[in-house]
């Protein structure tokens, strides 16, 4: 697929030969109820067909209500949630991903992830196991990482998993591309998420990204969000504003030049805008 062919509907292959949305829709720090709820039906009404939440967000409930709402056919629509800390562990795992299904009133998800490293060797490694079992028993159709560095993803691919992650989601942006990361997962088939694409919003006055959407006449936040379409990473940004949300699925009909990916690519200076489980052992 060329930069220039990329659409709303785009996808990438996941190693079950599942189709992941390449645009997803973010929905960390909205509110559980009224306002998780209209926010993600305006996404699903804007044309967003894949929807990121996690245990942690605490609005998997107000996820589900919205999905129903929108009257689209559930398989046309990418889910993913994540497992959280406390919830490590083989039997924990599973027992939190039954807890999640519940809330989203949902009997799959498209996309489990472990949200985070943390937890620590042993306690990560029966969560893969249990995240396995998951798929076996339908309740899951893929299954990833999420903040793990090449050190945790060797770790993972050395224990010879039957099932190998689809995904390692983490933070990336102009500030903070992740190399390593990108280049280790892309060389064993993991497809790269971007969360974060708009680093929190901390650096959308960045008066160099602002100058390339001039040229374009998009803003800084449509800019960030092609810039990691055309790294080929599927890209998840958030918000709750309804003229932001349709704005940022609006980056379909330019492309960026060789030149001003290179100016982009430059910018990085290894930002981290929120935290960074990547570090922990």
């Amino acid at each position: 697929m060329t930069h220039t062919s990329l659409t709303l509907q785009s996808t990438r292959l996941l190693g079950s030969g599942a189709k992941i949305p390449l645009l997803g829709f973010g929905t960390y720090l909205l509110e559980p109820g009224k306002q998780a709820e209209e926010t993600v039906l305006w996404a699903l009404h804007s044309g967003y067909r894949h929807i990121d939440t996690a245990t942690f967000y605490r609005n998997e409930v107000s996820v589900g209500n919205a999905i129903r709402q929108s009257g689209i056919p559930r398989e046309d629509i990418f889910v993913t949630t994540k497992l959280f800390n406390n919830d490590h562990g083989y039997d924990k795992a599973i027992a939190a991903a039954n807890l999640s299904l519940e809330k989203l009133g949902l009997e799959y998800v498209d996309l489990y992830l472990i949200h985070s490293p943390q937890p620590g060797p042993e306690l990560r490694a029966e969560s893969w196991k249990a995240l396995e079992t998951l798929v076996e028993q339908g309740k899951v159709k893929n299954i990833g990482v999420s903040n793990y560095s090449v050190a945790h993803l060797k770790e993972l691919l050395a224990s010879n998993p039957r099932i190998k992650p689809a995904v390692n989601q983490v933070e990336i942006h102009p500030w903070l591309a992740r190399k390593d990361i990108v280049k280790f997962s892309t060389e064993h088939d993991i497809v790269i998420e971007a969360y974060s694409p708009l680093s929190r919003g901390h650096r959308l006055q960045d008066p160099t990204v602002i100058k390339v959407g001039e040229k374009y006449n998009k803003s800084a936040a449509q800019v960030l969000i092609r810039w990691s379409l055309q790294h080929g990473n599927v890209v998840i940004p958030k918000s709750s504003d309804k003229e932001r949300i349709v704005q940022n699925a609006d980056v379909f009909n330019f492309e960026l030049s060789e030149d001003d990916m290179r100016i982009l690519d430059n910018l990085n200076d290894n930002y981290v805008s929120g935290w960074d489980p990547t570090v922990s052992k």
